[in-house]
């Protein structure tokens, strides 16, 4: 089929990642994908050499829109000009119509998971539009996850790929990796992680200025510096592709909105999220909701500590508490939910599904 995706750019790497992922994974199943988006900028390091089946094309205002194709996914409630979606109505057959929703853990997801929402007026009326919500539970959408991803990791070298990127793991070193938004928290995680030999490799953006400001130190991309006990490994812009290995290849990751969310969980290692915030506070029942279905089975000894980590890292406590979670049961527990979540069917799959059920 050919598909067309629409995504504006609020954060270079949530929402362009997400739709660039689902493209390139429905291009490698044989679909032929148009991704339209008004900032296409981040795909000259997240996507360098583009992807089987994916046609990447600017969004404007000034944009003349071509016939669309057999499925419309309007990313994240971004809007379809008036153009495509008259053009929609035209075309016979319709072509299906997703609005991709964001990630959630909430129970609302699944009550909504699929819905329709008939088109009565404007330029669409007559045309159907679904909601398509990912989830953690086999009653919704599902996760992205390309094919034979999961086969990779095995054989995946960690403290090889990291010594190639140029920052090998020294004796007795354990290795974190940074990426988060502005978060007062950041000096007192510094100081934590501190308390025993680390190499902290830390991304471009946010997370790089910041611990830049905390320890004074300039900034070299592609090179480390000292501070104590912490080796601090000032990263290159990675592909996706890269930034997988990276989570894969990290005793500890610290990642933030939804694409690295997910791919931290694929990575099985302890990871510790930093949702996006909202104003009145609604990240905190989501963070809490994914919270609830993550340490479902938890000991109380893992579930405590973790919680207030993530609490005191999202801004939900005073400070980030003094004693962290055991690893070894903390690893144990996101391996047993990875697990239940490979037992599931990916996004893509169960998208494919949908359309051909529903056009």
């Amino acid at each position: 089929m050919r598909w067309d995706i629409f995504c504006r750019v609020i954060d270079n790497y949530g929402d362009i990642g997400v739709c660039w992922r689902l493209a390139a994974d429905l291009g490698a199943r044989g679909e032929q994908v148009r991704l339209w988006a008004d900032d296409l900028s981040a795909l000259d390091w997240m996507a360098p050499h583009g992807a089987p089946g994916v046609e990447v094309q600017a969004w404007t205002t000034a944009t003349r829109f071509p016939p669309p194709g057999d499925v419309v996914i309007e990313a994240f409630g971004c809007e379809l000009p008036a153009e495509v979606v008259a053009g929609m109505a035209a075309r016979q057959p319709q072509p299906a119509w997703i609005n991709l929703e964001y990630l959630s853990a909430e129970d609302y997801v699944e009550r909504c998971h699929g819905l329709l929402s008939p088109q009565f007026s404007g330029p669409g009326a007559g045309l159907r539009k679904h909601f398509f919500y990912p989830g953690f539970t086999p009653r919704t959408g599902g996760l992205l996850r390309e094919p034979g991803l999961m086969a990779e990791r095995p054989a995946f070298d960690g403290d090889a790929w990291l010594a190639q990127l140029g920052f090998a793991r020294q004796p007795g070193e354990r290795v974190a990796s940074l990426f988060c938004y502005r978060n007062p928290a950041l000096p007192t995680l510094l100081a934590q992680l501190a308390q025993a030999p680390t190499l902290l490799l830390v991304t471009p953006g946010l997370a790089v200025q910041q611990v830049a400001e905390a320890l004074g130190l300039p900034v070299q991309p592609g090179r480390t510096a000292v501070a104590g006990n912490l080796r601090l490994g000032w990263l290159p812009p990675l592909p996706q592709t890269g930034f997988d290995r990276l989570l894969w290849a990290c005793d500890l990751n610290f990642v933030r909105g939804e694409d690295s969310f997910v791919r931290a969980q694929w990575a099985g290692q302890p990871f510790v999220w930093h949702i996006y915030p909202q104003g009145d506070a609604a990240h905190e029942v989501k963070l809490d909701a994914f919270l609830d279905r993550f340490l479902a089975d938890a000991a109380p000894a893992l579930a405590a500590p973790l919680r207030a980590l993530w609490h005191g890292w999202n801004g939900m406590a005073p400070a980030l508490p003094a004693t962290w979670p055991p690893a070894d049961a903390w690893a144990a527990q996101v391996r047993r939910w990875r697990d239940g979540l490979l037992a599931q069917p990916d996004l893509a799959t169960q998208l494919l599904r949908f359309v051909r059920q529903t056009r």
